[in-house]
Formats: structure tokens, C-alpha cells, sequence
């Protein structure tokens, strides 16, 4: 059973900054793609950002491209998702998950983070 454990979220103003982290608690992490997903009030819970096991690829979505960075550390059985520039619109839960298969879909992840707040002021 694999455990994920996000953490980072706070309260910034827009034009900010925060890293979120997400650490697992065992060795398969290396060999699964993980993704952060974001779910804001009354919304349904949206991609955010993923990266393949190797490190090497990542998808983001078209709403956070530039702005957002996903890595992972394999060693630290970590991943990361730094947030710049952030706008009010980022405010949402944001929740960390590991794939059964690399993608953008909500199905494509079978462990999930139990979620972190971020909260931009304008």
C-alpha cells in the first residue's frame, strides 16, 4: 500500500511563490509516474501537472504552463511542484498521486495525496 503525504500549501498573494512536496512511503515510487491535480470549490478536480518515473518527461496543463515546474527527487522518494506567479484563480486543494499508467486523467492515478491548501490573495 503505497502512502503519499503532501504538504507545502499556504497563504500567498498573487505574484507569489510556494513549493509543494509530496513524499511516499515506499520503494515503488521510482517506477511510477506521479501527478498533482487541483480541485477548487464547487469544481470538479482537475490535472495540474505530471512527471514520468524516470524524471525525464512532464505534462502540464495549458493553465499553469510557465508558471508551474514538477520534479522528483527518486532518492527522497519525493516529488515536488513549485508554483510561481501565482494568480487567485490557483487557489484550490491540491493533491498529489501516484499512476498506473503515465497520463493526465483522473483514472490514470490509483493513490492519492490527502491534499493541501493553496490560497492566493489578489
Amino acid at each position: 500500500q503505497l502512502q503519499l503525504a503532501d504538504s507545502g500549501g499556504g497563504l500567498v498573494q498573487a505574484g507569489g511563490s510556494l513549493i509543494l512536496s509530496c513524499a511516499t512511503s515506499e520503494g515503488t515510487f521510482s517506477g511510477r509516474g506521479m501527478g498533482w491535480f487541483r480541485q477548487a470549490p464547487w469544481k470538479e478536480r482537475e490535472f495540474v501537472a505530471t512527471i514520468s518515473a524516470s524524471g525525464r518527461l512532464s505534462n502540464y496543463a495549458a493553465s499553469v504552463k510557465g508558471r508551474f515546474t514538477i520534479s522528483r527527487d527518486n532518492a527522497k522518494n519525493t516529488v515536488y511542484l513549485q508554483l510561481n506567479s501565482l494568480k487567485p484563480e490557483d487557489t484550490a486543494v491540491y493533491y498529489c498521486a501516484a499512476a498506473t499508467r503515465w497520463g493526465t486523467n483522473l483514472e490514470d492515478y490509483d493513490y492519492w495525496g490527502q491534499g493541501t491548501q493553496v490560497t492566493v490573495s489578489s
